[in-house]
């Protein structure tokens, strides 16, 4: 079954630890529904730095991507249905872009 990276950008974090709690709570539980096709449940990304063929960048305090989670999916489409009730997209807070992981 192919596997989809879900790279996440924007969203924030809690105001209150009371916030946090409910906010970790959606994501197990959307990750829970997830079943047996999480493949990683991934992390929150830290500061990033870009680097090129001529150097590194600093990304100006602002990191274009948030985190990422790793999935099986049949296809495209079933990757897209699991992302519509990532947490992530409550509140318009931020978003998720999906990729699949090509095996070589």
């Amino acid at each position: 079954m192919p596997k989809f990276m879900m790279i996440y950008h924007g969203g924030g974090r809690p105001d209150s630890p009371e916030e946090g709690e409910k906010v970790m709570a959606a994501w197990m539980a959307w990750m829970g529904g997830i079943g047996e096709n999480l493949v990683d449940g991934g992390n929150p990304a830290g500061m990033s730095k870009t680097v090129t063929a001529t150097g590194v960048e600093d990304n100006g305090g602002a990191n274009p991507v948030s985190g990422y989670t790793l999935i099986n999916a049949a296809d495209m489409d079933a990757a897209i249905e699991i992302a519509k009730g990532c947490p992530i997209l409550e509140g318009g807070q931020g978003t998720v872009e999906i990729a699949e992981a090509m095996e070589m």
